[in-house]
């Protein structure tokens, strides 16, 4: 009996302690929580802002706007003031940036690479299908100057820097998927290294050998009537003996011509903004230029209107840079297959300067008695002895 009413006493006393200790550790806990939410949590009438006082920011960012107003605006290139030369760094947050990272590694990096394999590909059953297109009447052996060693040295500059640059410019856009798996970091990083320096300075050479090229054929590369003809008749690439006349360069050679040029300069006017970045608006004042004669061409292909930044003029550079490249590109591997396996004797004319007699006459016979029409002239000239 005893034990019985020890035991009703301890739990007479038991509920009501475990009772006060709920309610004393709820009592306790409230006001840390309330302190703790105080600490990270302003009062509902307060306002934030991450702006230092001073001068409003542009877009009036200062003091009245809710965090998610400020971050809403920084998204969309809120720039503000920095002490340091590098105005750009002023921009926290360039979300162009996602917007080209996308481009250069999704589908139009793809592109890229089909059309050059799409090139090699077509030329490899071209060749199939013609095969090489050879001298009809034979190698006569006799020799005519169709080159200077100045027309051939800058030919060999252009060709050459622009092979250099090609390979290097390859390394840099597809290097990280194609090289690298193949010889590992340890190569890939030093080779990539020496492969961008050598991209940046035979970059000039390029630009030296394109200007004398220019200098030196502009007056053979004039578009003119016997052009249609050649056009016309495919110049002869497509059948056997109907080789249509042309003069020192036909219309073929005239594509190709004005495309190295063309193509060339904007390569190099791009390329010239990303060695020297940060000081050039080109793409802006373009945009600006077409848009004051009535072509909106940021609309045309879904482009923000400028002005751009800084960071989005070298965003767009890069990308010009890399599809003018690859469109060269495929250019010139049609221009190597016909001056090497795609032609007999074509290799010639800006190998040692001469060409045969007979490869002349069959695809430049205009320019042929021309040449033989001066010797004519400068013979009857020279005095009798």
């Amino acid at each position: 009996m005893k034990i019985q009413k020890t035991r009703r006493a301890s739990a007479r006393y038991l509920l009501p302690g475990i009772a006060f200790a709920i309610v004393a550790l709820v009592g306790l806990w409230l006001p840390l929580q309330a302190h703790a939410q105080s600490t990270v949590r302003p009062p509902e009438n307060a306002t934030t802002s991450i702006a230092p006082p001073g001068p409003a920011l542009r877009g009036g960012v200062q003091g009245t706007q809710s965090d998610a107003e400020i971050w809403h605006d920084i998204r969309l290139g809120e720039t503000g003031n920095v002490s340091i030369p590098n105005r750009s760094a002023g921009q926290m947050i360039q979300s162009q940036g996602e917007d080209w990272r996308l481009y250069r590694n999704g589908a139009t990096h793809d592109y890229l690479g089909y059309a050059m394999l799409a090139t090699i590909v077509l030329l490899a059953l071209f060749f199939a299908i013609r095969g090489r297109i050879k001298v009809e009447h034979g190698l006569s052996g006799v020799k005519i100057k169709r080159f200077s060693t100045l027309e051939r040295m800058s030919h060999w500059l252009m060709a050459l820097s622009f092979i250099t640059l090609g390979i290097s410019g390859l390394n840099i856009t597809f290097g990280r998927s194609l090289v690298l798996p193949l010889v590992g970091k340890d190569v890939f990083g030093p080779m990539s290294g020496f492969l961008k320096a050598t991209h940046n300075y035979t970059a000039f050479a390029f630009m030296l050998g394109l200007a004398l090229a220019f200098v030196l054929w502009i007056v053979h590369n004039i578009p003119d009537r016997t052009d249609l003809n050649w056009l016309a008749k495919g110049g002869g690439l497509f059948s056997k003996s109907s080789h249509p006349p042309a003069k020192k360069f036909n219309a073929g050679q005239k594509v190709i011509f004005w495309g190295v040029m063309v193509l060339g300069l904007s390569l190099s006017v791009s390329g010239w903004t990303l060695l020297f970045p940060f000081e050039h608006s080109l793409f802006t004042d373009t945009f600006v230029l077409f848009g004051n004669m009535g072509i909106d061409v940021p609309a045309i292909l879904g482009l923000p209107e400028p002005p751009y930044s800084a960071i989005q003029e070298q965003q767009f550079n890069s990308a010009w840079h890399g599809i003018i490249a690859v469109v060269m590109i495929c250019l010139i591997l049609a221009h190597i297959y016909i001056g090497t396996i795609g032609m007999q004797g074509a290799f010639d004319a800006m190998g040692s300067g001469e060409v045969d007699l007979n490869w002349a006459k069959e695809h430049h016979s205009l320019w042929v008695e021309e040449v033989m029409a001066k010797k004519t002239d400068g013979a009857a000239a020279a005095p009798a002895e």
